[in-house]
């Protein structure tokens, strides 16, 4: 069995249907939710999921327990353990690793979008059978404006560049979010007004959101499908960076 940690910061934001894929994939899954449950040690497990939230990736006044979090991203990218951020765990992996996080400058991203493979993805093993273009809910305010040294992106969109990243041969970030249902967003609408004005008309109706989650499930289960099969040995990691410094 494939034992993945599942890292939870906020509650509003569970799992979901992920955890269906990753379990149906044939991972055992160790939800820890924040901070009332103690994050572990790395050893003994074969990968690392971490979850969206409502706080800022350096929110430690408010939430201190953020910087154990990073601090054990931090480790796992060290250790190259296949590692999948989603969202704030996106967010909170590029600090943990010497990128920037910011308040968006372009305001907050919100509702089903659209994201696009950049030329990296397409030897990518989680993201090469993606297709060229791709449904996601976005329901974010900060942005990560500055990549990890050494950090190859993934997907970009018009309005924020860092959609999707890879730092060393298996650890990622997606800005967006994967795990949702349409009720989880629609509770987020009712929870963040002022966020949720930001989406297109019609964008969080129910049924939309219905629509764009049957999408997202078509095209992002078999990627969490290849994530269990990374984690457990069984697909090879992305080639190492072939980019090199320019001459002097």
């Amino acid at each position: 069995m494939t034992r993945l940690l599942i890292i939870q910061p906020d509650e509003s934001d569970p799992v979901g249907p992920l955890g269906d894929w990753l379990t149906g994939a044939g991972a055992e899954l160790d939800v820890r939710l924040l901070p009332g449950q103690e994050l572990p040690d790395l050893d003994g497990y074969q990968g690392v999921v971490c979850l969206g939230g409502s706080m800022a990736a350096e929110d430690d006044a408010t939430h201190p327990w953020l910087a154990d979090v990073r601090r054990l991203l931090a480790k796992a990218a060290s250790k190259s353990l296949p590692t999948l951020g989603i969202c704030l765990g996106a967010q909170l992996l590029a600090v943990a690793t010497g990128g920037r996080v910011e308040a968006g400058p372009d305001g907050p991203e919100v509702g089903p979008y659209l994201v696009s493979k950049k030329d990296a993805a397409w030897t990518d093993p989680l993201f090469a059978d993606l297709p060229l273009v791709q449904d996601v809910l976005q329901f974010h305010t900060d942005a990560i404006t500055r990549l990890p040294p050494g950090a190859e992106l993934l997907a970009s969109s018009p309005r924020y560049a860092h959609q999707a990243y890879r730092l060393g041969r298996c650890v990622y970030g997606v800005q967006f979010h994967i795990e949702t249902t349409a009720e989880v967003v629609e509770n987020w609408a009712v929870e963040c007004p002022d966020e949720a004005e930001f989406a297109r008309p019609g964008a969080l109706d129910h049924d939309k959101l219905v629509t764009v989650h049957a999408d997202i499930e078509e095209t992002w289960r078999p990627f969490a499908q290849r994530f269990v099969r990374l984690a457990a040995g069984e697909l090879e990691p992305a080639a190492a960076s072939q980019r090199t410094l320019p001459l002097a």
